[in-house]
């Protein structure tokens, strides 16, 4: 793991404070990691990126090292701490980067903050609404199976480390895991405890960003990273829907940690492409 130059804690609400790590100087780029996920996962970029930028990674409210809160534990509320934290920061020409559930943060920032400390924007792999009735719709499935996902594994500690567990292996990568590799991915989940993953996953299925996905593709280049077993779908979904967001499609849900090199090349194509 790289060694973070500088790791702080902002409050964000009284007694909820955000941790995030900061590394480089240059343009900022900062990143936001999926539904309880840690700075950790970003490691591969902090080492590529910090060279040329200033990167910012962060755990979200209920996140690894962020305060464990029963308040705030939705996507709006995700939102409004990240605006905090522009401003403290006082971020501008930023590019955001949100894995998963993050493009639900970065899409929350958006709504509290607009678009004005942006520069560019990376959705990687999560739908600006992830439940529709239309089958047409990149969704992340069908209501009956998610609903019946929730009530299975997010109702204890063990639940959700089976849930990681079953989600590492068969949807994130693409490759077979090693034991030390799950292992870490399942501890970076398990920071969040299930009462409130369970929140956090129940937001996200029934939010829906839509309008602010179309606010920001409006006003910024925005790029959307998406696995290659629902390319198709989510392609002609956000084509259909959002033209001006362009896509690329590789790897697994996981895509920036088992093919680094590769998405580090599509970022910084993204990042030299804004000018």
């Amino acid at each position: 793991m790289t060694t973070a130059s500088v790791g702080s804690y902002l409050e964000v609400a009284p007694g909820v404070e955000i941790y995030y790590e900061e590394y480089g100087t240059g343009s900022p780029l900062v990143f936001v990691p999926g539904w309880t996920f840690t700075t950790e996962v970003f490691e591969h970029q902090v080492a590529h990126f910090a060279r040329s930028h200033r990167v910012i990674v962060v755990d979200p409210r209920s996140q690894g090292r962020s305060s464990k809160t029963l308040q705030g534990n939705d996507y709006s509320t995700h939102g409004a701490d990240l605006a905090k934290l522009f401003a403290s920061l006082e971020l501008r020409d930023a590019v955001l980067v949100g894995w998963s559930t993050g493009t639900l943060d970065v899409l929350g920032y958006v709504q509290h903050a607009g678009t004005s400390a942006l520069k560019g924007v990376v959705g990687i792999d999560m739908s600006p609404k992830p439940l529709s009735v239309s089958s047409d719709d990149w969704v992340e499935g069908p209501l009956d199976e998610l609903a019946g996902a929730w009530r299975a594994f997010l109702r204890s500690p063990q639940g959700q480390r089976d849930f990681i567990i079953y989600y590492a292996n068969e949807v994130m990568v693409q490759r077979a895991l090693s034991p030390a590799e799950q292992d870490w991915i399942v501890r970076q989940s398990l920071t969040t405890p299930h009462y409130l993953a369970s929140a956090l996953f129940a937001d996200a299925m029934f939010c829906d960003f839509s309008a602010e996905l179309q606010t920001l593709a409006q006003a910024v280049p925005t790029l959307y990273v998406v696995a290659e077993h629902w390319a198709e779908t989510a392609t002609a979904f956000l084509a259909r829907n959002f033209a001006l967001v362009k896509t690329e499609a590789f790897g697994g849900h996981m895509m920036f940690w088992e093919h680094a090199e590769r998405f580090n090349a599509t970022l910084t194509n993204f990042i030299e492409g804004l000018g």
